[in-house]
């Protein structure tokens, strides 16, 4: 995890300390939107605590596909990727949640 400093407080009093991957729930969802299109959807992810355009970044490398970041905490992928993208966020400590 990177270390991101943005209040200048020494790192014991840093307001999301003790937040880890295992203990955020990213919710993964599908959303069919105009033309029939499906759109793989990543929630819950602290920007605070995480670079969400790396790890969107890998996510789109891993499942050869498009996608953007939105309003700097929603992750959007082009196809339906729920399986590949819960398996991925795993490994990398995320405990996921997939929502049909």
């Amino acid at each position: 995890m990177k270390e991101k400093n943005f209040t200048g407080l020494p790192k014991e009093l840093q307001p999301w300390e003790g937040f880890t991957r295992d203990n955020q729930t990213v919710k993964v969802s599908v959303d069919k939107r105009r033309y029939g299109k499906n759109v793989t959807i990543i929630e819950g992810i602290d920007p605070k605590l995480e670079d969400i355009w790396d790890i969107a970044k890998e996510l789109k490398k891993k499942v050869a596909s498009g996608g953007t970041v939105k309003d700097n905490r929603v992750i959007e992928i082009q196809g339906d990727h729920r399986d590949n993208v819960k398996k991925f966020l795993e490994q990398m400590g995320f405990k996921t949640e997939v929502i049909s």
